[in-house]
């Protein structure tokens, strides 16, 4: 009796191990039934990450009642493999807290992401199943549920924007000279201690000056002629006439002295009557007592007879302007014009080479603009630099053309020297570019977003970290419609490829990613003739691209093509 027991129970357990062998080899073989929808089709990364949705569905009478299921995305590749996490699934008999599956079918939803590596350009995700049933197990053999990475996002060009300042040189600058000569009250003749002053020797000496030197060109003199607001209107009017025409013999015989002569349009001569815009001007620079009360008076009155009445009934006061004011309005003023004629370009670039120590700031700035070479704009800098230390502009430029050759710690070290000199937004953004440069994302963007008034080359740095950051959206806020091959790779990341074309073709000189990004959006169109032609020209412009294309998943359709391999091969 008890063998016969004994019996029974060992019949059982083979029968339960024969059920859990059979469940958990059913759904293996049947692994295939399993739908895999991935998000998005084809794997991309964003960021410095790929991140992926998988939703599974089982079909009825799959997913075994006790079963316990683990599932491993794996994005696999030449030479290695990334996992993501696993999501864990149990049948509807299992006693544990793991997402249920019911026999009669269910679904399951997961989202992961990992950072991306340049193996993964050319892998496949796939998933692999270990699968318990009691005290058996089984792996399913791994399926592939979708292809990666398409890595365009890493192609945006880390070219920050430097803000230039430049020279203020001026080729032709017009410069005035005036002198004055003062009368006594009420008078018009002009007085031998005016003649024999030393702002009328300073007055003919820059007459002198204009006429012998070749790079000074006389345009017009002139002369102004005025009273003092004191005294009848039409008295002063005539007072100023008569100064004007005495100071005309004045200037007359200056101008005869260093044979000038008075042509027309080169010589004016004008008598202005009562100079209360004068007089307005001196009270507003004195400390007379009372001094907000007259020039209250002068706002409310324009009437020159009311304004010298209501003036005069503050008797003391009226007797200050008449020691401190009134005398420095009877005058007649003076005037050369000229312009002051500048070195040409071979000029400056003459000098330079000769003795650059003759060259004031603005110009030697300027010199620097005439070289192409970046290594002579940087000598010519550095020199400006020691020759004028105070000068931030010199230090800044070191650092912009620190930055054009690829001299990151150079660069920095320049404006950070400019940056003690002025601390301001030009800076600002420039230590920004340098950061961006360096690959720090962050203390870039700090700076950036401390510039008070962004210019285009700051919105276009903000972009580059924007894109960086995967937020397409506002790094194309940030870059509006320039036309930089940065802003053609943010709208191609929108999916906006009619737009990054319009921008590829507005690119006055297209280099070899102008003509790669083309060659994408062909292939995005399934049009082979602009995708092939663009990126024969792309390579053309630079080689390397052809090991990039080889693996680059936007071109995957044409992996196999006769065409795409003569090109990049």
């Amino acid at each position: 009796m008890k063998k016969t027991r004994l019996n029974l129970t060992l019949f059982v357990l083979a029968l339960v191990l024969l059920s859990s062998c059979g469940g958990l080899n059913r759904m293996r073989n049947d692994a295939p039934s399993v739908r895999y929808n991935v998000t998005p089709e084809v794997l991309e990364t964003h960021a410095g990450e790929v991140e992926v949705t998988i939703r599974g569905t089982y079909p009825a009478r799959y997913f075994h009642r006790r079963a316990i299921v683990e599932v491993t995305p794996i994005i696999t590749y030449d030479g290695g493999e990334t996992p993501l996490s696993s999501i864990t699934l149990q049948g509807e008999n299992v006693r544990d807290n793991y997402q249920v599956i019911n026999f009669d079918g269910g679904s399951f939803t997961y989202t992961d992401k990992v950072p991306f590596t340049d193996d993964m350009r050319v892998s496949d995700l796939v998933v692999r199943v270990n699968a318990q049933l009691r005290n058996n197990e089984a792996t399913f053999d791994p399926l592939k549920i979708a292809d990666g990475v398409i890595a365009t996002s890493t192609m945006v060009v880390n070219d920050p924007k430097p803000v230039k300042v430049g020279d203020n040189f001026k080729r032709i600058v017009p410069e005035t000279k005036e002198s004055a000569i003062f009368y006594v009250i009420n008078r018009a003749d002009v007085r031998q201690s005016e003649l024999r002053s030393e702002r009328m020797q300073e007055f003919r000496d820059y007459l002198n000056k204009a006429v012998e030197d070749e790079r000074i060109e006389m345009k017009s003199v002139g002369i102004s002629a005025f009273a003092s607001p004191d005294g009848p209107l039409t008295f002063n009017e005539n007072l100023a006439q008569q100064r004007k025409e005495t100071s005309d013999r004045v200037l007359t015989s200056e101008l005869r002295r260093v044979d000038v002569e008075k042509k027309d349009n080169f010589y004016n001569t004008r008598a202005l009557g009562e100079d209360w815009e004068g007089f307005q001007k001196l009270v507003e620079e004195s400390d007379i007592r009372d001094r907000e009360l007259i020039l209250r008076v002068l706002s409310m009155y324009s009437d020159p007879e009311v304004r010298e009445r209501e003036i005069r009934n503050m008797a003391a006061v009226f007797e200050e302007l008449a020691d401190l004011v009134l005398p420095q309005l009877r005058r007649s003023v003076m005037e050369i014009n000229v312009d002051l004629i500048g070195y040409t370009d071979t000029e400056l670039m003459e000098i330079y080479s000769t003795d650059h120590t003759k060259l004031n700031l603005e110009e030697i700035l300027y010199t620097a603009t005439l070289y192409d070479d970046l290594n002579k704009k940087l000598e010519i800098y550095t020199r400006a630099s020691q020759q004028f230390p105070r000068c931030f502009r010199a230090f800044n430029s070191i650092g912009v053309v620190q930055v054009e050759l690829g001299n990151t710690s150079a660069a920095r070290q320049a404006f950070q020297s400019a940056q003690r000199l002025a601390d301001n937004d030009v800076i600002k953004n420039n230590l920004g570019a340098v950061a961006l440069m360096e690959g720090n994302i962050e203390q870039a963007e700090e700076y950036f977003n401390s510039v008070a008034s962004p210019t285009a080359e700051t919105n276009y740095n903000l972009g580059i970290v924007a894109i960086k950051k995967g937020d397409y959206p506002k790094a194309s806020g940030h870059m509006g419609n320039m036309p930089e091959v940065n802003n053609a790779l943010v709208k191609m990341l929108q999916n906006n490829n009619d737009q990054a074309l319009r921008i590829l073709n507005n690119i006055e000189e297209p280099d070899a990613m102008a003509y790669y990004l083309r060659a994408v959006i062909g292939a995005r169109n399934q049009d082979s003739s602009m995708a092939f032609d663009n990126l024969r020209n792309a390579v053309r412009h630079d080689a390397s691209l052809k090991d990039y294309a080889r693996t680059d998943m936007e071109f995957g359709r044409y992996f196999q093509d006769a065409t795409f391999t003569s090109i990049v091969n």
